[in-house]
């Protein structure tokens, strides 16, 4: 196998010579473990950790290898390596941490497109997806909405499914497909390209996981049903891997996700509400909140039918998100530092009293 079988592009490989790194081995990334790490090179797969000057240096999620990264490591037999580097990332997909102060959540790194897998029976949702197109949109990753189970509803039914995406959502590809008759999936395969990695995300029981077993060929990863009690899928799928497809196209699956925090993401926000955006500089007032005050071109759009209403309130509701998440990570560096200070004098201290 080459490294471009992997998805290994030019600009890594120039980073890699512009800085004298020639002696490191190149890998990728392809599964992660509580900090221990699968990594696929020419060679073979090697069971990785990173060096204790990485670990020492890190201050973010950010600094540790994600799935989908490209590292320089040491190899050593049989089968175990070292990371010492990771190559520059071209894009990261991200989230807020659930349960966590100011941290974000890596899903994948250097991802192409983005497979959004929503099932037309159960978790068909349009504020969901615009909440799963602003993290791709601020991730720099081109978003394809994949409609499945369609063979639970009739025709009638994905037409105003159809219909209701399309009125809030422009310019984004829609499949819609079976994973029971593999219906849609020739219009799938056909995006799916070599040496390009595709990322799926979604909820639990949407069946992504039965995709990726379908796409690939064999098992890769487990399924189950639907809990019948509660309507919701069961969490098969407990870590990110990523496979290579049999016409060489890269897929990642994901664990299925409850919460989509925003993070980061006023890029992001803008490219999913471009219209709101775009009205917005009409507004009377600079420092418009879009809420309640007079001269707002956006108010007066959504009075007039021309802003879907409920796209609307979804977009505020983000806005406070991305607001609250900036303001703790904020004070969570505040934090940090006024530790590192303590620190910094405690070992003084000490110091003096030897």
């Amino acid at each position: 196998m080459k490294l471009e079988d992997l998805g290994y592009r030019n600009e890594f490989e120039k980073f890699r010579l512009e800085d004298n790194l020639i002696d490191f081995e190149i890998g990728r990334v392809i599964s992660e473990h509580k900090e221990r790490y699968i990594v696929k090179t020419e060679k073979a797969e090697f069971e990785a950790e990173v060096t204790g000057s990485m670990r020492f240096t890190a201050i973010t999620r950010e600094d540790f290898p994600a799935v989908g990264d490209w590292v320089l490591l040491t190899t050593y037999e049989p089968d175990f390596a070292v990371i010492h580097q990771i190559l520059p990332r071209f894009s990261i997909i991200k989230r807020q941490a659930v349960g966590q102060f100011g941290e974000i959540q890596i899903i994948a790194t250097n991802i192409d497109y983005a497979f959004i897998v929503q099932a037309v029976d159960r978790d068909f949702n349009v504020n969901r997806l615009e909440r799963y197109l602003t993290i791709c949109n601020s991730s720099k990753v081109s978003p394809i909405i994949i409609l499945s189970k369609i063979d639970l509803v009739d025709k009638e039914q994905l037409s105003e499914i159809l219909e209701s995406i399309n009125l809030r959502i422009k310019d984004v590809p829609i499949i819609a497909i079976s994973n029971e008759s593999e219906y849609g999936y020739d219009t799938l395969t056909k995006i799916i390209k070599k040496g390009k990695t595709y990322c799926m995300l979604g909820s639990s029981g949407v069946g992504k996981s039965t995709l990726l077993n379908n796409l690939s060929g064999k098992t890769v990863m487990k399924t189950d049903a639907i809990s019948q009690s509660t309507n919701k899928g069961r969490h098969v799928t407990s870590h990110r891997e990523l496979i290579i497809l049999e016409n060489g196209g890269i897929l990642i699956d994901n664990p299925g996700m409850r919460e989509v925090g925003i993070a980061d993401s006023s890029d992001g926000l803008e490219i999913t509400f471009n219209k709101i955006i775009s009205l917005a500089q009409y507004c009377k007032f600079k420092d418009c909140t879009h809420k309640n005050e007079t001269g707002c071109s956006v108010l007066e759009a959504v009075e007039k039918g021309e802003i879907d209403e409920a796209s609307y309130e979804n977009y505020l509701k983000m806005e406070r998100e991305k607001a609250y998440f900036e303001s703790t990570v904020v004070e969570k560096r505040r934090r940090d530092k006024e530790f590192g200070k303590m620190m910094k004098n405690y070992k003084k201290d000490m110091n003096k009293n030897k």
